[in-house]
């Protein structure tokens, strides 16, 4: 293990310095196994072990699984605002009836905790109580750039919809490639335009250790002593702005509007006021665009704006340990 790791918890600091350029709002710790079901009437077992994990993280330290905690020295609890039942279950024979366990005995104790529901009402209600519910979609890029649009005609009365985990994948992912991040940068921006009902999303996977790699492709990838961040990595930093964030209305006048998505937001910033228009291509055509604003001049300066593009020579370009800058964005004034 190195020696100097981040606030001596054991992380390199290189890689945790990486996820705080992200901005991050939340973490996601996911545990699952697809394969096993356990029947709604020997449910009652585990349903405690969640209760005295969840004592664990949130007890006082003077309750039984919270002294534990403080023992190992960590006195305050942490800061457990969400807990997700199961991971992609929905459909299966006993989740209904173990979902309504988990969630009346959290609710009972934890009634500030916000749960999640497998089960996707982004068409259609849900049949149960939930705070929120799990999105995922790991699929090509075309497709992934046509679902920006997924969440336009969603209900906006009923539980909010967290995407937890989104990524191009398998056909034209390669380990992490340009083409990929760009129909992520365009699902992104149809998560901003409807961030009324979509509350939370996150990439999937974060970090992946180059040594036992099981899923392709990630965010960061590291060995032992080197690591870089995939096109899709250098995409997220383009909406580290968004959580918060004013979201203004955006038309694209253009023959070429089928091949590109955009969105536009304003944030407070040390009492600035900032406007970050982000526009992308999928298409194989350079595209000439004028950006005209309406509305806000009063607080836009034109003469301080910048440019800031990620692109590259070929749409399958990716990072590398050897190359691992071949695609990143660049500033341009």
């Amino acid at each position: 293990m190195p020696s100097d790791t981040f606030k001596g918890h054991g992380f390199r600091t290189e890689l945790i310095s990486m996820l705080l350029d992200l901005k991050p709002r939340f973490l996601r710790f996911p545990g699952i196994s697809h394969n096993d079901e356990v029947s709604t009437a020997a449910i009652a077992p585990f349903v405690k072990d969640v209760l005295d994990s969840l004592e664990f993280a949130r007890g006082s330290a003077n309750s039984t699984w919270g002294s534990v905690r403080a023992a190992m020295g960590h006195p305050e609890p942490f800061p457990v605002k969400y807990v997700a039942i199961g991971n992609e279950d929905c459909g299966k024979k006993y989740y209904l009836g173990n979902y309504l366990k988990f969630y009346n005995a959290i609710r009972e104790s934890y009634p500030d905790i916000q749960m999640i529901s497998n089960c996707d009402g982004s068409s259609k209600p849900l049949d149960h109580p939930a705070d929120l519910y799990d999105f995922h979609v790991y699929t090509d890029s075309k497709t992934l750039f046509n679902m920006k649009g997924t969440f336009d005609k969603t209900s906006r009365t009923g539980p909010k919809a967290f995407v937890s985990e989104y990524a191009v994948w398998r056909t034209d992912a390669g380990r992490g490639s340009l083409l990929g991040s760009l129909a992520e940068a365009a699902f992104l921006t149809g998560l901003e335009k409807n961030s009324d009902i979509v509350q939370m999303a996150s990439y999937a996977p974060l970090f992946v250790n180059d040594n036992d790699q099981t899923w392709n492709p990630d965010a960061i990838v590291f060995n032992s002593w080197q690591q870089y961040g995939t096109p899709s990595y250098w995409m997220q930093k383009f909406f580290r702005e968004s959580s918060g964030a004013m979201i203004h209305p955006i038309t694209i006048s253009s023959s070429y509007s089928g091949s590109l998505a955009a969105s536009a937001i304003t944030w407070q910033d040390s009492g600035n006021s900032f406007l970050k228009v982000k526009i992308v291509n999928f298409g194989s055509d350079t595209v000439s665009l004028t950006i005209s604003v309406s509305g806000l001049q009063a607080s836009i300066n034109a003469l301080g704006s910048n440019a800031t593009v990620l692109t590259s020579s070929n749409v399958k370009d990716e990072n590398s340990f050897s190359n691992p800058n071949k695609v990143v964005y660049h500033f341009c004034l």
